[in-house]
């Protein structure tokens, strides 16, 4: 069986500028008009011309690429288009069934591992207590990291779940990969601090270097 292609993007630079054909990419799902019955397109990638699509209906998936046209992709007697990146329309029409309207709306990524990638680090006014933590790699469910809580660093492997990373005494997580929180337990008690992603450094200083 052919590997899957990966989930990169080749849309030309003309093509972004003109159409916006990145906002075409991810999962959209709503319902047709008339039978309110839910249909579902996922537009996994774009490369050149042709989407990696999966379009579902009455329970079925068909997978398969897409030809892209400017703001379009047509599948399977099926053109879907976005104006906003938020809302899409999809057409279905086949010969002399008619045709079919849905109206879908983009759904949001679900949290990814990738989120948490980066350093974070905060200061709690409530209990006077700062921290930061740093996710150097992630693979799999194991994650390469670095803590400092009450001017102590430790350095080691964390465990992922979902949009948390646990090491030790200590936890990150974080919802929308921008903002985070930290709980670590020092004995029997526990302090939560709140903590942000610092933005990454240029790749002039992207070197570690330890403090």
């Amino acid at each position: 069986m052919a590997a899957i292609s990966p989930s990169t993007n080749q849309i030309s630079p003309a093509n972004e500028r003109l159409y916006h054909q990145s906002a075409l990419v991810g999962d959209w799902k709503g319902n047709w008009v008339g039978n309110n019955q839910p249909v579902s397109f996922k537009v996994v990638n774009i490369r050149g011309s042709r989407a990696q699509v999966e379009y579902t209906h009455q329970g079925h998936t068909e997978r398969g690429f897409g030809q892209v046209s400017g703001t379009l992709i047509t599948f399977n007697g099926v053109t879907v288009g976005t104006k906003d990146g938020k809302n899409m329309v999809l057409l279905y029409s086949v010969g002399n069934v008619g045709r079919q309207t849905a109206n879908l709306e983009k759904q949001a990524p679900p949290a990814s591992d990738s989120n948490l990638m980066g350093s974070w680090g905060g200061y709690s006014a409530d209990n006077g207590k700062s921290a930061s933590f740093r996710v150097l790699a992630i693979n799999g469910k194991e994650a390469t990291v670095s803590v400092t809580t009450d001017g102590i660093t430790r350095q080691g492997t964390g465990y992922v779940y979902k949009n948390a990373i646990m090491f030790g005494q200590s936890q990150i997580s974080t919802d929308d990969g921008k903002n985070g929180k930290i709980i670590y337990q020092v004995g029997s008690k526990s302090f939560s601090v709140p903590v942000t992603k610092y933005p990454p450094a240029d790749s002039s200083s992207s070197v570690d270097k330890t403090a």
